[in-house]
């Protein structure tokens, strides 16, 4: 990490904890309120813990951090030395994580720039690791901000879940489209657009709808050097061979990631959950 710039983002970019303790990278948990009890999202609960909680049907909700747990990270990250922060969060669309950031920002004893990057997942993990890069060789703030604004702008999150119900439960998707998916009993892919969760297609069968994600993954990847996250949800015999037919297919890979998403994605996808992040460099 730059001795200048730091970078704060939030639970729901699922970076391993190594990779942000290399990096210099903090993140600021969401959220899980399972039935009256409140859980820090990484550290109080699990997404095991969640994948069960829902399969039980638990009421299951999420919220954000409050701007006081954000104006404590910044104040602790300015006196260990950052002299400038660039705060990167989970869309807008999806939380009031940013706005509670803003708030925060506005107190805080050094320049905060805070980004809505419209991503979520490894889409928003691999901006958070742009603005690390940019930090890292002395870039300044402006140029940290940039460097994640551009890994945001190019990347690609693609989605399939066993059912919309979730999405639908928490508001992340209209009533109308996932009424159409039960009635047709077909089995969604989804993409993040304009920093919402869209209904990209419908196919007829969980195992036409997962090669169709391989496919769709696999064309945005194209000749591009680029990094990609799978994903999954109590669903990880599907993620690794998802990941190993990526691996073979595509020839420009740089990284690829292998991660369960944690509690705040997952009780909005519900188990079964398989996702791709394509992001070139």
């Amino acid at each position: 990490m730059s001795r200048h710039v730091a970078i704060v983002t939030d639970s729901t970019a699922y970076l391993p904890q190594r990779t942000m303790e290399r990096h210099g990278i903090t993140a600021v948990p969401l959220t899980v309120v399972l039935g009256n009890e409140a859980l820090e999202e990484g550290t109080e609960i699990s997404a095991r813990s969640l994948a069960l909680a829902l399969q039980k049907r638990r009421s299951v909700t999420t919220s954000r951090p409050s701007p006081e747990i954000f104006a404590r990270t910044y104040r602790k990250i300015a006196e260990a030395g950052a002299t400038g922060i660039v705060s990167l969060h989970l869309s807008a669309e999806f939380s009031g994580t940013y706005d509670a950031a803003v708030l925060a920002a506005r107190e805080a004893p050094v320049p905060v720039r805070v980004v809505d990057t419209g991503m979520v997942a490894m889409a928003l993990g691999f901006c958070a690791l742009a603005a690390a890069g940019a930090a890292e060789a002395g870039g300044s703030l402006d140029e940290a901000v940039s460097a994640a604004e551009k890994r945001a702008a190019g990347t690609s999150a693609y989605f399939y879940v066993d059912t919309l119900d979730y999405l639908r439960r928490g508001g992340r998707i209209g009533a109308a489209q996932a009424l159409l998916g039960s009635a047709l009993a077909v089995k969604p892919l989804l993409e993040l657009d304009g920093g919402r969760i869209e209904l990209l297609e419908k196919v007829r069968t969980a195992s036409k709808a997962i090669a169709r994600l391989e496919e769709i993954a696999a064309e945005r990847a194209g000749g591009h050097q680029v990094d990609i996250a799978v994903h999954h949800l109590a669903a990880p015999e599907r993620a690794t061979a998802l990941a190993d037919r990526l691996r073979a297919r595509v020839p420009s890979l740089a990284e690829l990631h292998v991660s369960e998403v944690g509690a705040v994605i997952g009780a909005h996808t519900g188990p079964g959950l398989l996702g791709a992040v394509v992001s070139p460099r």
